[in-house]
């Protein structure tokens, strides 16, 4: 068991998706508080040990089928780099790592990270099989980030940033979906087609389309209302937030051209970090923030 099949196991690339926790710090004004961004990165790292775990259940789960698949086949578990004692040990650790950095902390977010054990379990033995059900678990679970990121720092949670998650979340989680369609239509070298989720044959392209329409839609619109909402204005004091609305609307385009003009959107994390136009946009964006909440 070597330590690089251990990193590809845990996946810590996939952590990423756990800054959204840092939500709570960001808006709530506190970035520059170390106490506050101490507690922060606790729940950061709750969650991202956590996450791994549940990858690790999930990579024993689905061994057999991963086989199958060209790429997944290469999986630390499914290639037989780990074997099932191992891969249990290391999921016991990873749940010792989460029991101390929980330990103290708020009970709320505590009770969040468990909710969100119990739905990420749920979703990989069960809930993934179902159609629509599938993303909005992959929503909630982005939702339960931002509440626990509130909950451990016990600051008020903006219902706006809440719907902006939810529509950001679905967005990503049905774009996913458009590229798993795309590939189906792939050919293994042996000419047999690849589908190891279930849940596809209920979708179409046109139809995953439609849904990121909404979804793209709801995301820019519920950001660009939080932004100018009686609520935000008085809490930050300006009304310059809504200049930061066309960062993220080149980011939505861009993750649209990437997924159809360039077949990428799969592992959305994967896009996201190695897209430099992406990453420059976000660094902007950022920095526009930081510029209006903490230098008015």
């Amino acid at each position: 068991m070597s330590p690089s099949a251990v990193l590809r196991l845990i996946r810590p690339k996939q952590w990423t998706k756990n800054l959204f926790v840092f939500t709570a710090l960001v808006f709530s004004q506190h970035l520059l508080d170390p106490s506050f961004v101490l507690l922060s990165l606790r729940g950061f790292f709750a969650f991202s040990f956590m996450a791994s775990f549940v990858y690790v259940v999930n990579d024993m789960a689905d061994r057999e089928r991963d086989r199958a698949h060209p790429k997944k086949r290469l999986r630390p578990i499914a290639s037989g780099e780990i074997s099932i004692t191992q891969a249990s040990l290391i999921a016991v650790v990873l749940i010792a790592i989460v029991a101390g950095i929980v330990a103290g902390l708020d009970v709320r977010f505590t009770a969040c990270l468990a909710v969100y054990l119990a739905m990420n379990l749920a979703y990989s033995f069960y809930l993934k099989h179902l159609v629509l059900i599938d993303v909005f678990v992959i929503a909630i679970g982005f939702m339960l980030r931002v509440i626990g990121g509130a909950f451990v720092l016990d600051v008020p949670r903006s219902s706006w940033l809440l719907l902006t998650t939810m529509f950001l979340s679905l967005f990503l989680g049905v774009a996913k979906r458009r590229s798993e369609l795309v590939a189906l239509s792939t050919k293994d070298s042996d000419g047999k087609s690849f589908d190891t989720r279930k849940v596809l044959e209920h979708y179409s392209v046109a139809f995953v389309e439609q849904m990121l329409t909404i979804c793209a839609g709801g995301f820019v619109f519920s950001y660009a209302l939080y932004t100018v909402s009686e609520r935000t204005v008085k809490m930050f004091g300006t009304e310059n937030l809504i200049l930061t609305t066309p960062f993220v609307l080149y980011g939505v385009f861009r993750y649209l051209y990437l997924l159809h003009q360039k077949n990428l959107g799969e592992n959305p994390t994967e896009v996201v970090l190695s897209d430099v136009p992406m990453i420059l946009n976000f660094i902007a964006y950022a920095l526009a923030m930081f510029t209006i909440i903490y230098m008015k």
